[in-house]
């Protein structure tokens, strides 16, 4: 089939060099979203994804909106069959979605019908959901309510970041998508509606979702800092000031601190929560690099009965 891929960050990029290696599909181009300031110069980049296609020799379409009528013109221009979506980052209107024969098809990084929205894996992280996936769908007005494709199932692990979970699901889904784009294009694969029961939404986490609140248990804690790893990462205030709490540990034998009273030994430290303590591993002060918490606290000099979390 001739495609036209849209995606923008990293994430997306395993499933697009699944298309490009395929023999059976062409990409004709991509879309993405327009290039962005970043770094401490504010200048403009290019996306992960454009900067992958640049590299491959395709067109590049970067609409402000997609409904934008010159984008629909050189899209209907393309006349592609389907176009493939991985994380791409805007709504597509209908007139946009009736453009394609096959439609626009998603990899959405969840097991759907749960965790519909643009944070599927942070909120499995948080919830303690031990297993996952992927799904692909063909995508509708709305919230990822579209009839599904396929899936496939990853287990979450017990020390798993959002960042880590994400990767494997981007390269395993890869493949997943390009097994769609055979299906459809062999007339294999018929899309099924999703089941009523079993909803569940995973909105963006904002950097407020992410502060620790130390009353609550050691688990919920730990899930907090991993399913915010790496973006937005969770946070504590010491002293006035920021702390960005980059990885924890479980002491399930240590019940003796109160609510995000501190502990501080040559080699660990600890904080207390709503059940048993976790010990801060790796953390990164406000304007400063990350570095293990017992550096962090040799250096701050931790007093007796200090306390993370109060404003």
């Amino acid at each position: 089939m001739r495609l036209v891929f849209a995606g923008t960050p990293e994430v997306a990029v395993p499933a697009l060099d699944a298309l490009l290696a395929s023999d059976r599909h062409e990409v004709a181009a991509v879309i993405t979203r327009p290039d962005a300031p970043a770094g401490r110069g504010r200048r403009l980049v290019a996306s992960p994804v454009a900067e992958r296609a640049a590299e491959a020799g395709i067109e590049i379409l970067k609409p402000a909106r997609p409904r934008d009528p010159d984008f629909q013109q050189r899209l209907r221009e393309i006349a592609p069959d389907c176009c493939p979506v991985v994380a791409y980052g805007a709504l597509l209107p209908k007139s946009a979605l009736e453009i394609p024969a096959h439609g626009w098809v998603n990899l959405h990084f969840s097991l759907l019908p749960a965790w519909r929205g643009a944070a599927p894996v942070q909120h499995a992280v948080l919830a303690g959901d031990e297993v996952t996936g992927a799904s692909t769908f063909l995508i509708e007005e709305g919230l990822d309510s579209g009839p599904v494709y396929g899936v496939l199932t990853e287990r979450i692990r017990p020390t798993d970041t959002s960042g880590d979970l994400l990767t494997r699901l981007a390269f395993a889904g890869a493949g997943l998508l390009a097994a769609t784009m055979d299906g459809i294009e062999d007339g294999t694969l018929r899309a099924v509606p999703q089941p009523a029961e079993g909803v569940s939404l995973a909105p963006k986490i904002g950097v407020e979702d992410a502060r620790i609140d130390w009353t609550t248990p050691a688990l919920r804690v730990d899930r907090l800092v991993r399913g915010c790893a790496p973006a937005p990462g969770a946070w504590t205030v010491f002293r006035g000031e920021r702390l960005k709490v980059m990885s924890v540990a479980l002491v399930t034998d240590r019940t003796d601190l109160g609510p995000g009273e501190l502990a501080a030994t040559k080699n660990a430290v600890c904080v207390g929560t709503g059940s048993h303590a976790v010990e801060l591993q790796w953390v990164q002060p406000q304007g400063k690099k990350p570095m293990r918490a017992a550096d962090w606290a040799r250096g701050v000099r931790i007093a007796a009965g200090e306390r993370v979390g109060s404003a």
